[in-house]
């Protein structure tokens, strides 16, 4: 049974984006990291949120642009959750405009393998909605300031999360989490 993923780097101080949703702050911690080296390998699906799908990337102007993972060779199917599909078709992305619908359509197409999300938003409907698995949160050594937060929720109740895993690479930490039920 296919998983759903919150896969992200976020600077030390909690931002995922900077200002504006600006992601150039990225690029020079997209080093090699065994964990994501495998895990490419594990998903079968993207979910992604429309502000994510259409915003700020690390590798504009190079040949990685528009790729999943820093373009570290991931392809598959990409589920965009949003109530403004574009009037034209874009090859390997589906528009959704339901969290259910775009979760169900994800697992079906992931075959067994993890759905990854991709956005602040769309995680955190997922978590709302008690479908997100699991969180693995990369650290990268670089402080913001301002941005988009990991996860913010106003005003709303905690996520308890259950550590599988800490690992170091030269550049990042990696911290995986499964949701707690």
């Amino acid at each position: 049974m296919s998983r759903l993923l919150y896969s992200v780097t976020m600077s030390a101080d909690g931002f995922i984006a900077g200002p504006g949703g600006d992601m150039s702050w990225l690029t020079p911690h997209l080093g090699p990291n065994p964990v994501v080296d495998e895990l490419i390998g594990e998903v079968g699906a993207l979910l992604v949120g429309r502000r994510t799908f259409g915003g700020d990337d690390p590798n504009r102007g190079t040949e990685k642009e528009g790729k999943a993972f820093g373009g570290g060779g991931w392809d598959g199917p990409q589920f965009v959750l949003t109530h403004h599909a574009p009037s034209a078709p874009v090859p390997g992305v589906t528009f959704v405009g339901d969290l259910a619908r775009a979760v169900t359509a994800a697992k079906e197409a992931a075959g067994g393998k993890y759905v990854n999300v991709l956005g602040a938003d769309v995680a955190r409907q997922c978590l709302e909605a008690g479908v997100l698995d699991e969180v693995l949160t990369i650290v990268a050594p670089v402080l913001l300031g301002d941005g988009v937060r990991l996860f913010d929720r106003p005003g709303g109740a905690g996520v308890r999360l259950e550590r599988l895993s800490v690992g170091h690479v030269p550049h990042a930490t990696n911290l995986w989490y499964r949701v707690a039920r």
